[in-house]
Order: C-alpha cells, then structure tokens, then sequence
C-alpha cells in the first residue's frame, strides 16, 4: 500500500491502542509483534511524531498517540456509521434502546418526536429514563443520552450537537412586585434564587460580564434536582431561576413567568446527543439519524 495513503497504518495502530501492548494486538491481527512494531514504527516516521512510549513490559501512548487516536477512532465511527447507514436503510429495524433524557425538555420535546420517529419501525422498543442528573453511560448500559451544556473530553463517547438554546433569567410576576425587578448583576445578590445541584442542573448560572461569558454562583435560596420542578418554583413565586428556553418558553408566553436581565443571561446552552463508542446497532443509528433531521428542522430550538 502506498504509504503516502493517510490511512495507511490506520486500523492496526488503533488495535494496538485498544490492546495495549503489540502482542495482543498482533495476535487479534494475524501478526507477529515484530511486525505490528515495524508497521507502528513506520506510522510514526511518516507522521513525524512517536505514538507511543516503549519499554520492556510497558507500551503507553504519548500525547501526541492520543490525539492521534481521538482522530483516528472518530474517522473509523464515520465510515461505520455511513456502512450501517446503507446497509440497514431498507431494514426492518428491531431491538431495544435505552434512552436517557432530561425529565422537561425530554417529556415535552423529545418523546413527541421519538413517537413520530419510532412509527415507521414499531419493531424498536424503548427504554425511556427521565432524570436531570449526570449519567454514566458505559456503567448504566445506556444506549444514547441527550444532555444540556458543555461536555467533557472524552474518547469513549461520541457527540453531536442537536441545538443551542438562549438562557433565560426569569420569576414571577408576583415574586418581582414583592422583591423587586434587578437591574443589574449586583442586584442579583438581594434575591431569592432557585438552582440545582451537584449531581442534577447547574448551581452556577451562565452569565456575561463585559461581554465575556462567565459563571455567577447565587444565592442558594432553593435547590432542586429536576428542571421541572425548578419552573414551577419560580411559577410559584420562590425566586429567581436560569433555565434553558424551550423549558420556560410556555410560562413566559402565558405571562407566568417574565424574564428579567435578558443582556446579563450567558451564551446560549448546547444540546447534544451522545453514546458510548463502539459499534452502532442499525436502530440507534436509524434513531440517531432522524434525531439530527428533527434538529435540522428546527425542533429541539
């Protein structure tokens, strides 16, 4: 293979990442350690840079090998996803999947969608999981998460973004006749705020200071785990609340809620389907797919 082919390489290196040391991969390889060596050795003369740090009993990757492997895996998952795409597009599809959501935006938004979604293979069942907490998808055996706000770097799980929402600071009307209207940042600090927790919503609010984007940590007057929950606090006139729009857009359209320091709410808040890394079932694929189209159309907006 012409070794100018920037895939040339490519799948062995993976494997031996995976793997961990040469011999293991060159055994899943049909190969000998000697030869997934020279390959690597190869690799990394072509790239300019070392993939991974040699010793006796010890094959790690360096910095650069990570990188290089985020890269890698992330080309590997398009090629995948557009074989599985092709191969199951005329497929009756079957299975189940177990899908984690926020409790709001995923009752509201994303089941009327799932329903639509699902019609044309009633053959996929659902697991459905409400829950505004963090879950960790390699140990709760969960197929595919949708999450707000930014994600952490990780190599075992793949993202796509689905949307991004405008903040909202916002509380009653009754709330803001008796405390009054804040005008600025400051005056925030003389309020009554609602927030989430460690392991649910946010306790920081995303707010901008000069126009940069900055967290804002209020006063705690009120916690809650659930984003629901937190709407109808503010609708009950307990405090201030930050949320996302499409949690808030019908109180504030029926006059439950008003906003208040549209110019001090941060930037706007990502949403994004993510799953673990490893090979796409044709449903998850399928359901992946017409989530990013129901995007597209502006939905999840």
């Amino acid at each position: 293979m012409d070794e100018q082919d920037p895939f040339s390489g490519v799948a062995l290196f993976v494997a031996a990442a995976r793997a961990g040391n040469f011999t293991k991969a060159g055994d899943q390889l049909g190969l000998t350690k000697s030869a997934v060596g020279k390959a690597i050795t190869r690799l990394e003369t072509r790239l300019g840079f070392k993939l991974f740090h040699r010793t006796t009993r010890l094959t790690r990757l360096t910095s650069d090998g990570e990188t290089y492997l985020a890269a890698c895996l992330a080309a590997l998952d398009e090629v995948t996803a557009a074989q599985t795409a092709l191969s199951s597009s005329h497929q009756v599809l079957s299975g189940r999947l177990h899908i984690d959501m926020p409790v709001a935006f995923g009752r509201s938004v994303l089941l009327p969608a799932l329903m639509e979604i699902l019609q044309a293979h009633p053959g996929i069942s659902l697991t459905l999981s409400f829950t505004d907490a963090t879950s960790d998808l390699l140990r709760e055996d969960v197929d595919l998460a949708i999450r707000f706000g930014r994600l952490a770097d990780s190599t075992h799980l793949v993202a796509r973004r689905l949307a991004q929402q405008r903040r909202v600071i916002c509380a009653s009307p009754a709330y803001l006749k008796r405390r009054g209207v804040p005008t600025s940042l400051a005056e925030l600090a003389e309020h009554r705020c609602i927030v989430g927790t460690p392991n649910g919503p946010p306790l920081a609010w995303s707010v901008c200071t000069g126009n940069e984007p900055t967290l804002y940590t209020p006063h705690a007057t009120h916690q809650f785990s659930d984003g629901a929950a937190m709407v109808d606090a503010a609708i009950f006139g307990l405090g201030l609340v930050q949320l996302p729009i499409s949690l808030l857009r019908e109180a504030l359209a029926s006059g439950q809620l008003q906003e208040v320091l549209p110019e001090v709410a941060g930037p706007d808040v990502e949403i994004h389907a993510v799953w673990p890394r490893r090979p796409m079932s044709p449903r998850l694929r399928y359901v992946v797919d017409q989530l990013l189209a129901c995007a597209a159309a502006g939905r999840f907006d």
